[in-house]
């Protein structure tokens, strides 16, 4: 297949705090190096753009030395972490920011959705809005209206068509956005994470019209999501970025499998709070243990995983929340808590220990992670974590089955793997 997008030596830098380039001084230093031949100054600074460090300077690198191709037809996943320059580098390649250093090259029209309300002019109905996308990416009337139906029919929003986009809801927004960047029939599709604001019908048939786009139409997309198992299903090959540099590329599979193992080693079964502990309550620690209260990090199906929890309170509060979201492959596995079982919601003045226990015979194999979950006063996430803190292992039992061996056609084994009731009956 011929290449439609090339990336060369990519970077681009900002500098923090500012809009801009920064200063006239700045400005002026950097035209000065260059009336001379010589190298811009500012290129020689900058740090990592890794956004858990305290910056020593005013420059940070958003992406570094970029460099793939991507062949027509492919359906190219882009994976990491918030903050790893993903959407620094779909905007480049979108044509609505400049890198600093480095090349692109495309080849064909592009359509890009890239956050709610991208390409749309809130004052302009749905059906104004879709002629004037369609004619931003250089097709006709005519062409536009051919489309027009099948457009309207895939959002499902024609009863309010002839209504200002602004009073849309995100969803709906969402909707005709993607109806239209997919149906106007650009060589390249880019979409980022905003499909995860549709529901989830939506997001079906939008994975749906993408595989189409790509295996019956031969068009090129580029895929932005942390929902592994969209990428799983819809990708080809895979982007692995961290911290603003492309660490890995290659099959879809093989690149989730390094991210996924990258991230799942920088947990541990213990962890303690690093945050301010000031507040009136605050989560001290979270742990994995095992029936002994031993902290452990492996464990068999056949033994029962205890998660435990705990929080200082300084002062008396009242309807406590609390609870957590157990994780495997990015998704949520499921989510619980403390009050589904116990009427304890109000805590006086003290420290607390609060085990879940997960019983045996309920996890398949695999990495699992804790993303602990509070609400006081029906305020969420006043004991936030910003994310998972804690992780163990589940291997199944080898003496169980040797069912657990058989995966599904992603090679990639379920969430749960209970024990069972079955009877055989002779008729």
């Amino acid at each position: 297949m011929s290449t439609i997008i090339k990336v060369e030596n990519l970077s681009k830098q900002y500098r923090l705090g500012s809009v801009g380039t920064g200063t006239l001084s700045h400005d002026v230093n950097r035209l000065w190096h260059k009336i001379r031949g010589k190298e811009d100054p500012f290129m020689l600074v900058g740090e990592e753009n890794d956004r858990a460090t305290k910056s020593t300077s005013d420059y940070v690198w958003a992406l570094k030395d970029i460099n793939f191709e991507v062949a027509q037809g492919e359906v190219l996943g882009i994976i990491g972490r918030n903050g790893a320059g993903k959407s620094t580098l779909l905007k480049i390649l979108s044509r609505t920011t400049t890198p600093t250093t480095g090349s692109v090259k495309i080849r064909g029209r592009i359509a890009s959705l890239l956050e709610v309300g991208t390409g749309f002019h809130p004052e302009l109905s749905g059906r104004e809005n879709i002629f004037l996308n369609g004619a931003i990416l250089g097709m006709t009337k005519h062409e536009i209206l051919r489309k027009f139906d099948q457009i309207v029919d895939f959002a499902g929003v024609e009863r309010y068509i002839d209504t200002p986009v602004k009073r849309y809801s995100s969803g709906m927004y969402v909707r005709l956005a993607f109806a239209v960047a997919a149906h106007l029939e650009p060589e390249i599709l880019i979409v980022d994470e905003v499909l995860a604001v549709g529901d989830v019908e939506f997001q079906k048939k939008a994975l749906g019209k993408m595989q189409d786009v790509s295996n019956k139409q031969g068009r090129t997309v580029l895929f932005v999501s942390h929902n592994l198992a969209s990428l799983r299903s819809l990708c080809t090959r895979g982007l692995l970025m961290v911290n603003g540099k492309m660490v890995s590329e290659g099959q879809i599979v093989t690149i989730i499998n390094e991210y996924e193992k990258k991230y799942s080693e920088e947990l541990t079964c213990e962890w303690t709070n690093p945050n301010d502990r000031k507040n009136s309550i605050f989560l001290d620690t979270v742990r994995v243990l095992d029936k002994n209260h031993s902290v452990k990090d492996s464990f068999m199906s056949t033994e029962e995983v205890l998660i435990e929890m705990n929080i200082v309170v300084k002062e008396p509060i009242d309807y406590v929340k609390i609870g957590f979201d157990l994780i495997k492959n990015n998704e949520v596995a499921f989510r619980t808590q403390q009050i589904d079982t116990i009427n304890h919601s109000s805590f006086t003045k003290g420290e607390y220990s609060i085990v879940c226990r997960i019983p045996k015979r309920l996890l398949n194999e695999g990495e699992y992670a804790v993303r602990p979950e509070f609400s006081i006063h029906c305020v969420k996430g006043l004991l936030s974590t910003n994310g998972n803190v804690v992780a163990f292992k589940v291997t199944i039992d080898s003496g169980i089955s040797d069912f657990h061996a058989i995966l599904n056609e992603n090679n990639h084994p379920g969430i749960i793997y209970p024990a069972l009731e079955w009877n055989v009956i002779e008729r």
